[in-house]
């Protein structure tokens, strides 16, 4: 990785390229990648991209007619591979598409984090293409943990992980994609500003992609395999998005942000709520939003289920692509939507709904009447307003004691969450106040911290004594090595600005508590170090015996003068793909393995099925593959194994990662599937609402079938992860009666009736599940409802959706 070349991390090259002074401003290596070095419309000459879009689009309003489409319908649509076929085939001549359309679509680039990214790289080798058929990059941003400070916990974070980072360079190099080395940058902030132009179609290796939707565009979370298909050049398939509507109207007020709207949202339409559709906003108060705040609701739009989330293209969108020196993808966006070879309002594209489009499910919210939110513990819908947040603390016996505050991440990194933050530090510092609890900061990429050190923002946070911690996720992803040393199983409470707060996610102590908020609530509550303190209302003592309140908080949108690039070492390395390059993997390496085919599925309909446990309440993608001090097996499925489903409730005893054998003995679940693997006898689980909620984690189907599943039967499921199931030849079942899940138990045997016969017809026809009681041998019928396409029926008959791909290349 140039100076910071991984074979010499532990020498001078390494110190160097942790001190190296700030350079110059320079424009954003990837301004390149949607826009042409000129835009002269007179003459009918459109950027390469947008003369794709602009000639799908035509395609959609041929075939749909006067129909009118809401922004996202008219992005998602235009990147379809036929058109013709996807919108018209069982959709009632393209009247019924939302919600029953197989969309086969063609992204215009893929984007990967490096956790997700060795998985999916490994597949992509399989494949043996030159490179990929994309534009794609590769985000080092997962592995580094946080705790002491950036330089810190940089060099000790490519120190442990050089192997990884080695890897993924390589295979950058040999491939032709774009590789951010460690200490870039988060994932999604990298993306938007570089990558995300309006009008574009990407997919990402993480939940959260939806980052992007910020700035129109359309980017969807998905899984490794679903990457490398995108890679390859084959369609990606997805089911037609219903759309979810919110039209914001008025002006947020001092203490609120665009956070608490997707807050808000959250809790009013829970985890679940928002699965199976695009949520996109409209109305007159997007226009007072910024761009950055816009990126931070479609961010958090994940923690409902939401397929995407997306905005308008506004002035403050404008801004910020002349504020990240894309001054020319600005003005092509622009041109773009004053571009017409036709006639009537259709043949324009404009970066907003039409007129008249239908929303499947409308919701209002008056952002003059909002006010600021937290959200949790334990789970991100449970919302509740500041002014009643006391009291609820209070009730619920929550702790009173603020152990930490976080801001930061990739959802409230921007200069503008970080400007507000300093204004309110300021004000403390100028009355004599230290913050009470421990102040954790986190900028969102290189060109953020740069800026925001010349600005003199971070010097005023450390002198506060807060702790600015490396460019990557570090807590929020578990990558946390606290320093006040509280005790596993201790209950305490922190505040934080990120967007997923699942029980022991963030420093694997299951009863730390963490409520999401704003980064200026979080940040005014950490002065207080109480989670019962509101800054609205409340006031705090000086040491001088007086009180103090904080004044409302006020920041910038953006720098005054354009974002810096940052240290030269922190930037992208592109290249052409050079076959000569060797992808260093080590035979002997416990965190790299090739991987081996999966076995496809049998000539027949599945039996002597075993559950192996049968699971209660939330499973999220956290709970069957936990990440952590595990993400450095991410590489390596047989090692990452050994996690699986070790947070599950067991539902017959309560207990957490414990599952019993037939002859009753009592053992891990990994430890038992791994048993069950050795002597062949395949399993299933059993689940109950939105089984696979929250990342985008791939090894949350990868390890279970590795280890033996071929069924994971439950209520309902989240998108990502029933998709990521079909992807890797498990098939996804929810039960037809909710009250069934009550008719099976761990031990149980189970053989499917209609299965076989559903696959070889291309997933259609019902299935159903003949289970037979461990412990009575009764016999039991359970029907069963499914979402296998006829794409997805090949994958699962061919063991995968990998080994389908390695056949075609």
């Amino acid at each position: 990785m140039r100076s910071i070349d991984l074979a010499s991390r532990s020498g001078v090259a390494l110190k160097r390229a942790i001190q190296a002074k700030q350079l110059p401003r320079v424009a954003c290596a990837s301004a390149r990648s949607f826009s042409s070095t000129s835009s002269n419309n007179s003459t009918g000459v459109l950027p390469p991209r947008y003369e794709t879009l602009y000639n799908k689009y035509s395609e959609v309003r041929r075939v749909l007619g006067s129909q009118r489409l809401t922004l996202a319908e008219k992005i998602l649509y235009s990147h379809l591979d036929n058109v013709e076929e996807s919108l018209l085939s069982n959709t009632n001549g393209g009247r019924d598409i939302r919600g029953k359309a197989n969309l086969k679509l063609k992204p215009d680039r893929v984007n990967m984090q490096d956790a997700s990214a060795q998985m999916a790289l490994l597949q992509f080798m399989t494949c043996n293409l030159p490179s990929p058929v994309i534009p794609a990059s590769i985000h080092c941003d997962h592995l580094i943990v946080g705790s002491k400070g950036a330089d810190e916990d940089l060099k000790a974070g490519i120190a442990t992980n050089n192997e990884v980072f080695d890897f993924l360079e390589s295979a950058g190099k040999k491939y032709g994609i774009d590789f951010w080395p460690p200490g870039a940058g988060i994932i999604h902030q990298t993306v938007l500003e570089n990558y995300a132009v309006p009008g574009l179609m990407m997919l990402g290796t993480d939940s959260h992609s939806p980052n992007a939707g910020g700035l129109t565009t359309i980017t969807i979370g998905v899984g490794g395999a679903d990457a490398v298909e995108a890679l390859v050049g084959a369609p990606w398939e997805l089911k037609a998005p219903k759309i979810l509507g919110v039209r914001l109207t008025g002006k947020l007020n001092d203490w609120v942000s665009a956070k608490d709207v997707i807050l808000y949202l959250t809790g009013k339409l829970t985890v679940r709520g928002g699965t199976g559709y695009i949520v996109e906003y409209f109305g007159p108060g997007v226009e007072t939003l910024s761009l950055p705040g816009m990126a931070t609701a479609c961010n958090m739009g994940a923690e409902i289920g939401a397929t995407t989330s997306i905005f308008p293209f506004t002035e403050a969108s404008s801004r910020y692509l002349k504020a990240t020196n894309r001054e020319q993808a600005d003005k092509d966006a622009k041109n773009f939507e004053n571009f017409s070879r036709g006639s009537g309002q259709d043949s324009f594209f404009k970066f907003k709904a039409d007129e008249g489009a239908q929303y499947d499910e409308l919701i209002e919210i008056d952002l003059s009447k909002l006010e600021p939110h937290i959200n949790g513990p334990f789970t991100p819908d449970l919302s509740i307003p500041l002014s009643e947040f006391k009291k609820t603390v209070q009730e619920q016996k929550w702790p009173e004691k603020l152990s930490a505050g976080l801001i930061g991440s990739c959802t409230n990194s921007s200069y503008e969450d970080m400007t507000r933050c300093e204004s309110i530090v300021k004000a403390a510092e100028q009355a004599g106040i230290k913050p009470a609890a421990d102040f954790y900061i986190t900028p969102g990429s290189e060109g953020i911290r740069a800026t925001l050190e010349r600005d003199n923002t971070l010097q005023t946070f450390e002198k506060a004594g807060g702790i600015v911690l490396s460019n990557a996720c570090g807590p929020c992803i578990g990558q946390w090595k606290r320093l006040d040393d509280i005790p596993k199983g201790t209950p305490n409470a922190i505040l934080t600005s990120y967007n997923r707060n699942f029980r022991g996610r963030n420093d694997g102590n299951l009863e730390t508590m963490n409520f999401l908020a704003s980064p200026e609530i979080v940040t005014a509550m950490a002065y207080a170090g109480s989670t019962t303190f509101n800054p609205l209302t409340d006031s705090l003592t000086t040491p001088d015996g007086k009180e103090f309140k904080f004044p409302a908080p006020k920041g910038l949108e953006g720098p005054e003068t354009p974002f810096e690039a940052g240290r030269e070492v922190f930037q992208v390395q592109s290249g052409t793909p050079n076959a000569n390059v060797d992808v260093a993997i080590s035979p002997s390496s416990e965190r790299l393995a090739l991987l081996e085919p999966f076995e496809p599925f049998p000539n027949s309909d599945l039996s002597g099925l075993r559950v192996l446990v049968k699971v209660t309440g939330k499973c999220t993608t956290d709970t069957i593959s936990a990440a952590g001090p595990w993400l450095k097996y991410k590489g390596h499925l047989p090692n990452i194994s050994e996690n699986t489903l070790n947070t599950a409730v067991n539902a017959a005893t309560g207990e957490v990662n414990v599952a019993y054998d037939l002859d009753g003995s009592k053992h891990t679940i990994p430890e038992l599937a791994k048993q069950w693997k050795q002597r062949g006898q395949p399993w299933l689980v059993v689940a109950e609402h939105n089984y696979g909620e929250g990342s985008a984690r791939e090894h949350a189907a990868l390890q279970p079938r590795y280890l033996g599943a071929r069924i994971i039967v439950t209520k309902s499921f989240a998108r990502i992860h029933e998709t990521n199931l079909k992807k890797q030849g498990v098939v996804p079942l929810t039960f037809a009666n909710e009250n069934d899940y009550d008719l099976i138990d761990a031990g149980d045997e189970v053989a499917t009736v209609g299965l076989y016969e559903m696959l070889k017809n291309g997933g259609q026809g019902e299935v159903s599940l003949r289970v037979t009681k461990k412990d009575t041998g009764k016999v039991v019928e359970i029907k069963t409802k499914h979402a296998v396409s006829k794409d997805q029926a090949g994958f699962i008959l061919a063991g995968s959706a990998l080994n389908l791909l390695a056949k075609g290349n």
